[in-house]
């Protein structure tokens, strides 16, 4: 069996202090050794709307919410943008994102490893714990909750910008008994990430009211405007503060030397141990691979492994959460995958063609079973 190791008031009249939070992170980071890049205002974004159905945009007369208006002032200042998600909705010309009507804190950091594996955005705006708070359900750990789904976030992407909301106003009985707490608590969970040396940064969200929303729990158009702002500000004043930085390269799909034959993580599981393994290409997440610079390579939110941390020729290859051991590096090596603590490369056994071969550590050799052709994922 395979081992490994593993607030504050809310500002409520400007954004004024979330601007100096972020200068005064970044001269963190700098002082740790890791110097900003230096802020242009046509740095592309990719960005990664995250939440519930107020980031899918219920109540709004387009569908859009508050993603078409900051779409729109993000273009406006001479960035390239494109949103990203498995869903889309509303008539902007773009509306990907990753807005989950009804879902709870928890059922987001399911399927947030996954989904930033995918797109590797580099600004993710986040609007999270209205379901949570208005049904009740485990209040006195919701805000725990928020705080590991941020590092959840900033460990699946390492590179990208977090913007994190407070919560806006509902008429909502049983939420609003809990809002002012939960929102009181957010600047903390943002001031410990930073702390961290992770560009996370706060977003509030108090300038709506009440004749903002569209019923108890979704703001209006009015009320997504005054959010699009909130947010806009967000990223200019990250922008400013040199956190932006180039999307990384874009998810793949690894196609193996044996024709027809891609690399799969079978059954598209997401448990540590899943068989890595060959399967007939497809469009499929299961078949998406994107390359860290950390040397790992990830899909479906976790890491290419090799099992126990072995060595040896035969030593299977599997899917398990990304801890930075040396068992999950990955070197180009003649036209392959080395892994420098074996020495040994990715490789089909016996060059087999059958869907669900499961690879394997071997010497390296050169042969068409040990190489790797990386193409854009569909």
């Amino acid at each position: 069996m395979t081992r490994h190791p593993e607030k504050g008031n809310p500002v409520r009249r400007s954004w004024i202090r979330p601007l100096v939070a972020l200068l005064a992170a970044a001269l963190a980071v700098t002082a740790a050794g890791a110097a900003p890049a230096s802020a242009a205002s046509d740095t592309p974004l990719r960005v990664m709307p995250l939440g519930d159905s107020i980031t899918w945009g219920v109540g709004s007369g387009t569908g859009n919410g508050y993603r078409g208006p900051l779409w729109d002032k993000l273009a406006a200042d001479g960035h390239p943008v494109d949103f990203v998600g498995t869903g889309r909705a509303g008539s902007m010309s773009d509306p990907d994102n990753e807005g989950h009507s009804g879902y709870l804190i928890e059922q987001i950091a399911a399927l947030t490893d996954a989904s930033l594996t995918r797109y590797r955005p580099n600004v993710v705006t986040l609007h999270i714990g209205t379901n949570d708070l208005d049904r009740s359900h485990q209040v006195s750990t919701a805000t725990a909750r928020l705080k590991s789904l941020v590092g959840q976030i900033t460990a699946a992407a390492p590179d990208a910008t977090v913007l994190v909301a407070s919560l806006v106003v509902s008429t909502s009985g049983s939420e609003e008994q809990y809002r002012a707490a939960y929102n009181q608590a957010i600047p903390q969970i943002v001031r410990d990430a930073q702390a961290a040396g992770k560009r996370v940064a706060y977003v509030d969200m108090s300038s709506l009211t009440t004749a903002d929303l569209a019923d108890a729990l979704h703001p209006n158009d009015a009320g997504y405007r005054k959010m699009a702002d909130a947010f806009h500000r967000g990223v200019q004043a990250a922008d400013s503060a040199g956190w932006l930085r180039n999307p990384a390269p874009a998810p793949t799909r690894v196609q193996s030397g044996i024709a027809g034959k891609c690399l799969d993580v079978s059954g598209a599981g997401t448990a540590d141990g899943t068989a890595v393994q060959t399967w007939s290409c497809g469009g499929g997440a299961s078949q998406v691979w994107s390359a860290y610079t950390d040397g790992t390579l990830r899909s479906m939110g976790k890491c290419l492994d090799a099992a126990g941390w072995g060595t040896a020729n035969g030593t299977k290859a599997q899917l398990w959460a990304c801890h930075g051991g040396s068992n999950q590096m990955w070197q180009p090596y003649n036209g392959g995958y080395r892994n420098p603590a074996s020495g040994r490369c990715l490789d089909v056994p016996g060059s087999s063609t059958a869907d669900g071969t499961q690879l394997q550590l071997w010497d390296c050799h050169g042969g068409s079973n040990q190489k790797w052709t990386t193409l854009t994922a569909g």
